[in-house]
């Protein structure tokens, strides 16, 4: 039988109560707290009592909960074999500086809730909380079951799905409010790696000594600043000269001083995510170019030299031998997101590498270590995720396309991301919403916040979507 639903109308019912409890959520302020960690919460309190809440809120509205060590927990509806999931976070990244309002206080104003956790990711799994609860007072019948999974730990390490899923089954298909709407049904593998340089004993030391060099502390952000101290420059004059003439070629901005008898060079570059290197100046790659057109010594000359040629200007890893790309996922990235060396214990380059969906990356590890090797260093570390890909033409992919055509009236495009989302935890899962299209993302900035309407908007597709997933 075909159903009439007005699920916007539904959605808009119950606007009120829908955002007093994003407020009542963004009003906990759950970032994870290590030291405050125990038994049953092992996130911290914060995050316990954010998980407690929204299983709490399950708990009255008649629906099944479980929570699974306060690793993470579920909100259950339905009967049947099949399960569908949707995975949520309530853990959110520290509020920083520089807010205009309170970061916790869930203000409403113009028409925008503000506060961290808005947008990412309270008020997309608390209108995933509703799409449940209109199908359940709808007393729509289902074939199959419904959890919403409700993790504590996305922002860090993961542990709370690792923990969850260990213990519970996976769901047969499922989708993630963690990100942007349309569907984003392609994630890159990413790769962390450390390549390590240890000076050879023999090195000559005439020339420039590099003492020190620094940039950049997290693999997925292109580095705004870097430092190098130099020791041995006579002419300094000469030397400011060159350097102002380089920054200004450039586009970037470096001051040089003195300080006890060595020359300090400080660069800023453009932040950028590490998924998109392109979009960023790496202040440490443009540091290591202009280093390398100086007389350095032996030691440290092929840590610099190595940086410059093998990633200035190039973010593709062309010149590493790492070109790869797809169809289905775009070109290889290369961020070279920590620079370290010092003139005892040698030089490390930390990269993040995202690859595409059908590239493999034992062979981009066999590869980068042959590449580092020829110029005298060792890969010592390397950690890859694989990467998360469902087939366009999958049926989750293709009710969720119509569904949300269906209350959009815009065509539901699938996206690829070289960025990591909550969809990869699950076997067959994409991330759906609940960022709009021309909507800024403010997820981890400032001012953070989610607007009303779409809130709205992003339950009436959520209800649609698990009605439709298990009718």
């Amino acid at each position: 039988m075909a159903l009439n639903i007005d699920w916007m109308n539904e959605a808009k019912k119950r606007k009120d109560d829908l955002v007093r409890d994003v407020q009542a959520l963004v009003r906990i302020p759950s970032v994870r707290d290590d030291g405050g960690a125990k038994p049953g919460a092992p996130f911290g309190p914060k995050v316990a009592e954010a998980l407690d809440y929204m299983l709490t809120r399950g708990q009255e509205e008649g629906f099944c909960i479980k929570n699974v060590d306060g690793y993470a927990g579920h909100i259950e509806m339905g009967e049947g074999e099949k399960l569908i999931g949707v995975l949520g976070h309530l853990d959110v990244v520290p509020a920083g500086d520089g807010w205009s309002v309170d970061p916790f206080a869930a203000e409403v104003k113009d028409g925008r809730l503000y506060g961290r956790g808005a947008i990412d990711d309270k008020g997309p799994t608390v209108a995933a909380f509703y799409a449940l609860k209109i199908v359940k007072e709808l007393g729509l019948p289902l074939r199959k079951r419904v959890r919403l999974i409700l993790g504590g730990d996305e922002e860090s390490d993961w542990r709370c799905v690792a923990h969850y899923f260990q213990r519970e089954e996976m769901p047969d298909v499922g989708f993630a409010p963690d990100a942007d709407f349309p569907i984003i049904h392609a994630e890159k593998g990413i790769i962390d790696a450390d390549l390590s340089y240890r000076p050879p004993e023999s090195a000559e030391a005439e020339g420039l000594a590099l003492a020190s060099f620094q940039a950049g502390r997290r693999y997925n952000m292109v580095p705004d600043a870097a430092e190098a101290v130099v020791e041995g420059a006579g002419r300094t004059e000469e030397l400011l000269g060159l350097y102002e003439q380089f920054c200004r070629e450039r586009g970037v901005k470096g001051s040089m001083r003195q300080s006890e008898g060595a020359v300090v060079f400080q660069l800023e570059g453009v932040s950028a995510h590490g998924a998109e290197p392109e979009r960023g100046k790496n202040a440490g790659v443009y540091l290591a170019q202009f280093l390398a057109s100086l007389p350095l010594d032996g030691r440290s000359r092929p840590f610099i030299q190595f940086v410059a040629s093998a990633f200035f200007g190039d973010a593709r890893g062309r010149r590493l031998g790492l070109a790869y790309r797809d169809e289905q996922s775009g070109d290889l990235t290369v961020n070279v997101g920590v620079l370290s060396y010092d003139r005892r214990h040698g030089g490390t380059i930390g990269l993040n590498i995202r690859y595409p969906v059908t590239a493999d990356g034992d062979a981009i590890r066999r590869t980068l270590a042959g590449a580092a090797a020829e110029h005298g260093f060792a890969l010592s570390r390397f950690s890859d995720t694989k990467p998360h890909y469902i087939d366009p033409s999958h049926e989750l992919v293709r009710t969720l396309q119509r569904v949300y055509e269906e209350q959009t009236g815009e065509p539901a495009r699938l996206l690829a991301i070289g960025g990591g989302t909550y969809a990869r935890a699950l076997t067959a899962g994409v991330a759906f919403g609940a960022l709009f299209p021309g909507r800024p993302d403010v997820a981890h900035q400032k001012d953070e916040y989610i607007e009303i309407d779409d809130l709205v908007k992003a339950t009436a597709i959520y209800a649609q979507a698990i009605y439709e997933l298990a009718k």
